[in-house]
């Protein structure tokens, strides 16, 4: 303890531990050199603490900041994810943790890692599931609503539809079609993809689906808006 109501690990804290330390009796009540020359003593310790501090929270994903995530990514998942543009430590720091013990090979794994990735749970269709595909008569079938054609000449193949991620939108205007912008009439305004960072990319979507395929699957994907 620090014997003061100094913050722990403070400049003024460490100081206050040292002169704590020092025998009672060999200063005066008032001592403005010794506390200076105290007051740099803990200054140089405070920053020690505090560096520690800092390596300890680098040693543990879940806490790890700044390039010590981006070498975690790597060591644990070899380059696969990486840091996208404009992306925070928390939400990096999340994507690696998800991604460490993913379940892969089936296709709630499937689902799971493209929801993951875009925030929108996509469309799988095997043909030789006949939940996805319906039969006659028994209340499955809808055109252009609910089943497909089957096939038995489609192992270990599915058909994906994923949809990329919601786009936020630049500040307060309107989009396309949309009010409360119009020409010459605030707020509108031209506006691209990388003002919303942190997005997933297509490239991103489509290594997440490979990575929890098993090697003799296909995915066949449509990356739809």
């Amino acid at each position: 303890m620090s014997g003061s109501a100094n913050s722990p690990g403070s400049a003024a804290d460490m100081a206050a531990r040292l002169k704590m330390a020092l025998p009672a009796g060999w200063f005066a009540d008032a001592t403005p050199v010794l506390d200076q020359v105290l007051g740099g003593l803990g200054a140089l310790w405070a920053a020690l603490y505090a560096l520690i501090g800092t390596v300890r929270r680098q040693t543990r994903i879940a806490t790890a900041t700044g390039p010590m995530l981006d070498i975690a990514a790597r060591d644990y998942l070899g380059g696969r994810i990486v840091r996208r543009a404009g992306e925070a430590d928390a939400a990096f720091s999340g994507r690696i943790r998800a991604n460490l013990l993913t379940p892969k090979a089936t296709r709630a794994a499937l689902a799971a890692a493209i929801t993951a990735e875009t925030g929108r749970a996509p469309v799988i269709f095997e043909a030789a599931n006949t939940g996805d595909t319906g039969g006659y008569g028994a209340g499955t079938l809808g055109y252009g609503v609910r089943g497909g054609y089957g096939s038995l000449a489609l192992p270990y193949q599915c058909f994906v539809t994923a949809y990329r991620p919601f786009v936020a939108g630049s500040g307060a205007s309107g989009g396309f079609g949309y009010g409360p912008g119009g020409y010459s009439t605030a707020p509108l305004a031209w506006s691209d993809l990388a003002q919303d960072v942190g997005l997933a990319t297509d490239a991103d979507i489509y290594a997440a689906i490979a990575h929890v395929l098993p090697v003799n699957a296909i995915a066949w994907t449509r990356l739809l808006n």
